[in-house]
């Protein structure tokens, strides 16, 4: 049975324990949220996770990384020091993005290293091997993208990403409504095309039933892709984007009958102000399913730097109510990840996270900052570097200015506001 079945039972499995005391709340919470469909566990029955990950209402906001090879760089050593920094920089889980080089193998190796939640995205390996095979894209059936399901989830990933509400109501308004940037999500690409080249409604879509078979089989997440989000601020929340939204809203629902656990996937490039609007409208429509969000991403203009800007994007969108954060690195737009753009991008998304657990009122989080608070008070410079997100860097950066009196920085110096209040 999957999490959500045996939660309906009352059942509360070791995995619902582990989630429940990782965020200090009572393991019936964690099992009545599961029941309702608030809360995931992801978790492959034929995958032994080293530690699980619960999303949803009431636990803390969660962080993804994405790695992955591409056409022009396929090597997987690279793409498992990658998950190694991502993980020792706190992520929550990781998706396998590969588009190069031998994809299963690939998978496998990172299903194996992971000690955290992993997901995929089975329909770029179905459109791979139609181009292996010396075919177009749009050569794929729906036999290609139902057997790269079964694979992915065979294999052992926790989630997958499934592009299900691309269909062809969606194609309606956009071509009704003509975007900047069109359709940037490369699944929903992928899908979107092949739906016009022929003429047919979208297989995901059609044959959804039988995807939520597989899932339930081997009781993985299904992450709904959101095909449509936009990848511009001039596209956001346009008819296309809030049309497949309401079909996500029905599939969540129809996953949740089926005894499948789900999230669904959000934007995307987002104003500032239209941020915790478009979590409200998803939470409201979907009842309440956990709200993966990519970024958001607050604006176009910042290539380099859009790891800032969908950290200010992600904080506002989880203090709204999403659950799980995708990590933007300084390469988005630009070129693959390295190591340390991957650093660069976890850590951007768990002070985002972070940030918003304190607005939601995450106890935890509070007790984090006021500890923290307390050694900056006492000049306790071990004590900060042990307590705050990122000690590497907070010593590095001590190290290198280090001042002539060990007790200050050298910032202030003598006139450290902390020193000097000691003496009244």
């Amino acid at each position: 049975m999957t999490q959500l079945l045996q939660a309906r039972q009352n059942i509360i499995t070791r995995e619902m324990r582990q989630v429940a005391k990782d965020e200090g709340l009572d393991p019936e919470y964690i099992r009545s949220r599961i029941a309702e469909g608030k809360i995931i566990i992801p978790v492959n029955k034929k995958r032994k996770a080293t530690t699980v990950c619960g999303i949803g209402v009431g636990l803390k906001t969660k962080v993804n990384a994405n790695i992955g090879t591409s056409a022009d760089y396929a090597d997987i050593a690279t793409e498992l020091e990658k998950l190694q920094v991502l993980e020792e920089a706190g992520a929550d889980a990781v998706m396998d993005l590969s588009t190069g080089g031998d994809l299963r193998v690939i998978r496998k190796k990172i299903i194996e290293r992971a000690t955290i939640t992993v997901g995929s995205v089975p329909i770029y390996e179905a459109a791979v091997k139609a181009v292996q095979r010396k075919q177009s894209i749009v050569d794929m059936t729906a036999k290609d993208m139902l057997d790269a399901i079964q694979l992915h989830c065979e294999d052992g990933v926790d989630f997958i990403t499934v592009h299900c509400g691309a269909t062809k109501g969606v194609l309606k308004h956009l071509k009704e409504n003509k975007r900047i940037c069109g359709v940037v999500s490369r699944g929903g690409t992928f899908l979107v095309e092949w739906m016009i080249h022929k003429g047919l409604e979208n297989p995901l879509y059609e044959h959804y039933d039988d995807i939520l078979a597989i899932a339930r089989e081997y009781d993985v997440t299904m992450s709904l892709g959101d095909a449509l989000r936009p990848g511009a601020l001039a596209d956001a929340f346009d008819r296309a984007q809030v049309y497949e939204l309401n079909v996500l809203a029905e599939l969540a629902q129809r996953a949740l009958e089926a005894g499948v656990q789900v999230m669904v996937e959000g934007p995307g490039h987002v104003p500032l102000n239209q941020i915790t609007a478009q979590v409200q409208l998803q939470k409201e429509l979907c009842k309440g399913v956990p709200f993966y969000v990519l970024g958001p991403i607050v604006t176009d203009v910042a290539p380099g730097y859009d790891h800032i800007t969908s950290a200010i994007g992600g904080a506002i969108a989880a203090s709204a109510g999403a659950d799980i954060l995708c990590y933007v690195t300084p390469t988005e737009h630009l070129s693959l990840p390295s190591p340390a753009d991957v650093r660069s991008g976890v850590m951007a998304a768990r002070i985002a996270a972070h940030a918003a657990d304190i607005a939601k009122g995450v106890k935890s989080a509070w007790e984090w900052d006021k500890k923290m608070s307390q050694f900056r008070k006492k000049r306790d410079w071990n004590g900060q570097f042990n307590t705050c997100i990122d000690p590497l860097v907070a010593r590095s950066i001590r190290d290198k200015g280090r001042p002539q009196n060990e007790e200050v920085c050298s910032m202030c110096a003598e006139y450290c506001v902390f020193k000097i209040s000691d003496k009244t």
